[in-house]
């Protein structure tokens, strides 16, 4: 896991395994929204998650080109982009992809208002 809200296109025509930016037809409307939800996370706007194992990973303004951070082949985000005409981020929401039931308030305290500005966006 990570802290980051990450944009179309996953997939990138080199399929290299990271640092390609793969950007879409709709890329500033994408980055619009990740920086919309990322602005107002605590840990998220900083852009440096600090996951365990991952320290120097970073992402300017808490967001990133899905390709860039790393390539997915034939993954949802941009299949419902590409065939239905939705548009989707995924949001890497804690360093801990199944953070225990303790740590779930503070997990809502971190994403209520960025799940608010989200919806006003769309």
């Amino acid at each position: 896991g990570s802290v980051v809200a990450s944009y179309p296109y996953d997939d990138s025509p080199t399929h290299r395994p990271t640092g390609v930016y793969s950007k879409s037809a709709d890329d500033e409307v994408f980055k619009y929204l990740a920086k919309a939800y990322a602005s107002h996370h605590p840990i998220m706007r900083t852009g440096k998650p600090n996951c365990p194992g991952e320290e120097e990973e970073t992402f300017p303004d808490g967001i990133t080109n899905g390709a860039q951070w790393y390539d997915v082949e034939g993954g949802m985000q941009d299949y419902n982009y590409v065939w239905a005409n939705c548009f989707e981020i995924t949001l890497e929401l804690s360093c801990c992809k199944y953070p225990p039931t303790s740590e779930l308030p503070k997990e809502w305290e971190n994403n209520r208002e960025s799940l608010l500005a989200f919806i006003e966006k769309v």
